[in-house]
């Protein structure tokens, strides 16, 4: 296999843009056991959030899919992982890889920048990094963690979205596409999950009047809004969290936490990483043409 490699550091950030050359390795399996469309072929998808579970899904799905890939996350070894799933499964694709803080519109706009000065023009984001914060009830919630959710989910959120909306609207020709990432929880109040669950409503909020502002330039601007999504780290670390709150709408016991909310969902199931990554593929593709501002609930009917 031939590696080629190309690093250049900038303030608060790190560039690594790979090409790999050889046999098409077979592709993983997705829930729907369907074949590679291409139905990206040759666009450009940046990512952000692309160190965690949704986002690497993502990364390898679009990969799959003929997509140039841009995976932004603010953990170097997270990002590393990414690439090294992208390399193993799909060796041939072109992959550009940001150390970045969405929190630092510098950091922001130089990956950004980065992404066109490698692949010519951004076609897609799926705007997705994001932190879930504390679990506590609201009258004990501490303020500091408070503002960094916010800071995270919706100033870091806004700072991408328009960093990569300006490029979009720079590059003209139109038939662009951002989805950004909100939650259930957004829709449902969920307790002690109130610095999250404002923040994931803003978000709802920027995408509605984003896309009203961006249609000019024929930039449509979606959200997706996921619910109960596992197993994994993060499904067992809530119920962990909710279980030692001290709310009394959750037990203390974890298992139990995870058995009443899955059946509390109409499909008794939780949710896959690849049913919200082919939701999210839907509204970045042409089979959404026709909207914009709109949220898409992935959540087994539990919204």
């Amino acid at each position: 296999m031939f590696l080629r490699r190309a690093v250049a550091a900038s303030a608060g950030a790190a560039v690594v843009a790979t090409a790999w050359h050889t046999l098409q390795a077979p592709q993983p399996a997705t829930c729907l056991q369907a074949p590679p469309s291409r139905r990206f072929e040759n666009k450009t998808v940046l990512i952000t959030g692309a160190g965690g579970q949704l986002g690497r899904q993502g990364a390898l799905y679009f990969a799959s899919e003929g997509a140039n890939i841009v995976a932004v996350d603010a953990s170097p070894d997270s990002l590393e992982q990414t690439q090294s799933a992208l390399r193993e499964a799909h060796p041939t694709a072109r992959c550009l890889t940001r150390v970045a803080d969405v929190r630092s519109e510098e950091s922001v706009t130089s990956a950004v920048t980065a992404a066109v000065g490698e692949f010519g023009r951004i076609d897609c984001c799926w705007n997705n990094a994001g932190v879930q914060g504390a679990m506590v009830p609201a009258a004990d919630y501490p303020l500091s963690d408070f503002k960094f959710v916010l800071h995270v989910n919706v100033l870091g959120a806004f700072t991408v979205l328009q960093a990569v909306a300006k490029s979009m609207r720079d590059a003209g020709g139109g038939d662009f596409a951002i989805v950004n990432t909100s939650s259930v929880a957004a829709l449902r109040g969920t307790p002690t999950m109130i610095a999250y669950v404002t923040s994931k409503a803003a978000v709802l909020g920027m995408t509605m009047a984003a896309a009203k502002d961006l249609a000019p330039y024929k930039i449509r601007v979606n959200a997706v809004s996921p619910a109960l999504i596992g197993p994994g780290f993060m499904w067992r670390r809530q119920n962990e969290m909710q279980a030692a709150s001290g709310s009394p709408y959750y037990s203390k016991d974890p298992d139990a936490i995870a058995a009443a909310k899955i059946g509390s969902v109409p499909m008794k199931r939780l949710g896959s990483a690849e049913e919200v990554v082919s939701t999210v593929a839907f509204l970045l593709s042409d089979e959404s043409s026709y909207t914009t501002g709109t949220n898409l609930i992935v959540a087994g009917g539990l919204a």
